[in-house]
């Protein structure tokens, strides 16, 4: 009987995977199809570091027709996090204040180090994958200091825990604003958007509506990648500008109400400074006056005052910040897989799993 029933398992996963291989190769056709009709030269940006790795390990760009480039943009959190943060949070745990962070950032250099290399001189520095973490570690450190950093996606936690009493560093971001940023870049000259799933579950669909250029929300698999990209061209070549949910399993059009409540709870929009973008106007979350006693900028203002944030260490050879805008490829920095590999990053996007760099090392 349990023979039988594998037998119909493997002939039942052969036929879906003969279903799925025909969904691709017929998406391939249509957008080669949609490709020679259009002509031109059409520029796509990915604008999620989860979409990145899709790309990039399944190889993508090179199943496009040669008129289709795909290119990386902002998405990784990680990668857009200014070097005045990293400094900030480096220098905090110099100066013997406890913090922990998600992995990633513990290992992007600043001027002063890395969060890695304080931890390496004795500085107490730990690595989180929650934050229920986070609040576990504050019961043997009262003092704790969360570095928070993400998109909408990680905001409501860090707004949760500051609503439990954790003091945190917020450099979060809102993401939509940077789209609009990236639009009034004219020398990137983007034809649409394959708009990112986890932020786009929180905000919802409805905010994209506001953008005059061809946007698809996409999920995660292949798959849904290759329809969104068919879905673009199907706009570009209808002469078309609107946004569509090809996310429709996990993305609703008002988002989670909850979760984005509870972000402008507790946190205000402000202007802020991404790495490769600069100042964006609302696009930074600092935490409201009423949760003062659990800013870490506020607590720890006499620290972080005397840090001179004017200094950089990054090599000027370092092609990061025109990667960040899809201005450049990884293969175009100088310093890719020579002295730039994962065990030496030196920029964040060699640092982070979602960054191009560390993307197309693994991957490509």
């Amino acid at each position: 009987m349990l023979k039988n029933n594998k037998s119909a398992k493997i002939k039942e996963d052969n036929r879906f995977l003969k279903m799925k291989k025909q969904f691709i190769k017929n998406l391939l056709k249509k957008i080669d199809n949609l490709a020679k009709r259009i002509k031109r030269e059409v520029k796509l940006m990915e604008v999620c570091g989860t979409h990145t790795q899709t790309v990039v390990r399944y190889g993508i760009r090179k199943l496009m027709p040669e008129n289709v480039k795909l290119t990386t943009g902002p998405g990784c959190p990680v990668c857009v996090t200014p070097q005045q943060d990293i400094d900030a949070a480096v220098n905090l745990a110099l100066a013997g204040v406890p913090l922990v962070s998600y992995g990633d950032v513990l290992r992007v250099p600043g001027y002063y180090g890395s969060l890695d290399q304080a931890r390496s001189q004795g500085c107490w520095v730990k690595e989180v994958y929650s934050i229920e973490e986070a609040l576990k570690y504050q019961k043997e450190k009262p003092d704790l200091v969360f570095f928070g950093i993400g998109f909408e996606t990680t905001a409501p936690m860090s707004a949760l825990a500051i609503k439990q009493g954790l003091v945190v560093y917020s450099a979060h971001k809102l993401f939509f604003s940077a789209l609009v940023a990236l639009l009034e870049i004219k020398k990137l000259r983007i034809d649409g958007f394959i708009c990112p799933g986890h932020v786009s579950t929180i905000i919802g669909s409805n905010p994209y509506k506001k953008l005059k250029v061809p946007q698809v929300i996409s999920g995660f698999e292949p798959e849904d990648v290759l329809l969104s990209i068919y879905l673009l061209l199907k706009q570009i070549s209808e002469n078309k500008a609107k946004a569509e949910n090809e996310y429709t399993r996990s993305v609703k059009s008002e988002g989670n109400l909850k979760a984005k409540k509870l972000i402008f709870e507790v946190f205000d929009a402000v202007d802020s400074n991404w790495r490769g973008l600069g100042r964006i106007p609302k696009s930074g979350l600092e935490i409201k006056k009423r949760y003062s006693n659990f800013d870490a900028k506020r607590k720890y203002r006499s620290i972080l005052s005397k840090i001179d944030f004017t200094k950089s260490k990054i090599s000027s050879s370092c092609c990061c910040s025109e990667i960040i805008l899809g201005l450049k490829e990884p293969k175009d920095c100088p310093l890719f897989r020579k002295i730039c590999q994962p065990q030496t990053p030196q920029g964040p996007c060699m640092v982070s799993v979602e960054g191009a760099c560390w993307v197309e090392f693994n991957y490509s």
